[in-house]
């Protein structure tokens, strides 16, 4: 059965999937309402299949309807790489990176090497989002995202072949912080169970590190409690050093406000706490070579390279640009 359809009718189906609604798929796509609904109606006649579930609410895909969107991701994609390989060649066209990571990083490590990443790529722009961990590697999988970072990833996940590549990134342990005159201040490790009769302080509830810390908690049966929920370590730590409660956060953070601040850094002894972060892509080589330029300032950064510094990395990155290694 011959298949008739071109690169805008699967960005227009990617657009449609991720808004559930036929109109915003169309303006998002460019197209007016009655001519995407007539590219959606000639796709499933050619394909023989319906692609979508229409009611009032909307639409949403159907099973044959995921299939096509989670080709065309990988089909356009791939189009992306073209791009990016050709670009110095070819005036205008812009890369695009998609980083999924989890709290730590998004807030620890990537804002500094993304500053100069995007300093010596002004052509290209950068898509960070964070997620749990075990989300960033399916998305990573399924061709969704570019490149993760991810931590609490076991040793027989990282040795597997399952189409996902794990590069060792950095080591940065949760630990408990209080208030200098808080009851726990007392102690220098405790397990996370002896933390959950007092109340938190915590990060949004859309963070990643909320949702890990509360499935934790649950975990050993006893929800947490949040007094107070912000948008970022610092602001937590503002408020544990308040009294307003006591936080679990990355310990590059906590020694940051440890210095200035009136705060106990408490290790926790689960074993969860002690994190190794990774970087995760699919196939390292498939990735355009502005993405792979990106991984390597993120080694660099982490002092995996044996190069420091940013002429360094300049010059590294300049290196992979020629083809290099």
């Amino acid at each position: 059965m011959a298949m008739h359809f071109d690169l805008t009718d699967m960005q227009l189906m990617v657009h449609i999937s991720e808004v559930n609604s036929l109109t915003k798929g169309a303006e998002r796509s460019h197209l007016s309402l009655p001519a995407a609904s007539n590219r959606v109606k000639n796709l499933e006649n050619n394909l023989g299949t319906a692609l979508l579930y229409r009611n009032s609410q909307g639409v949403t895909l159907t099973p044959s309807g995921e299939a096509f969107v989670r080709h065309a991701h990988i089909v356009l994609r791939q189009l992306e790489h073209l791009r990016g390989d050709i670009r110095e060649f070819a005036e205008g066209i812009k890369g695009k990176v998609r980083v999924y990571a989890n709290t730590t990083a998004m807030n620890e490590f990537m804002p500094d090497i993304l500053s100069r990443y995007l300093a010596l790529h002004p052509d290209v722009s950068v898509e960070l989002r964070e997620r749990l961990s075990y989300r960033i590697v399916k998305l990573v999988s399924e061709g969704l995202a570019d490149i993760g970072v991810v931590a609490g990833i076991d040793e027989d996940q990282v040795a597997s072949d399952d189409g996902v590549r794990f590069i060792p990134y950095r080591s940065d342990n949760l630990v408990l912080v209080t208030s200098q005159n808080h009851r726990l201040a007392a102690y220098d490790e405790l397990a996370f169970a002896e933390t959950l009769s007092y109340e938190f302080v915590g990060l949004s509830e859309w963070s990643a590190i909320h949702a890990f810390l509360k499935q934790a908690a649950e975990t050993l049966g006893s929800p947490l409690r949040f007094r107070v929920e912000v948008g970022g370590f610092e602001a937590a730590c503002r408020m544990i050093a308040a009294n307003a409660g006591i936080g679990v956060i990355p310990e590059t953070a906590a020694l940051r406000y440890v210095a200035n601040m009136p705060l106990k850094i408490i290790h926790l002894s689960d074993s969860w706490a002690l994190r190794r972060l990774y970087v995760c892509v699919r196939r390292l080589e498939d990735l355009p070579s502005f993405a792979q330029e990106l991984v390597a300032l993120m080694q660099a950064d982490a002092g995996m390279s044996g190069e420091g510094g940013c002429a360094e990395d300049e010059r590294r990155l300049r290196n992979l640009k020629r083809g290099k290694r």
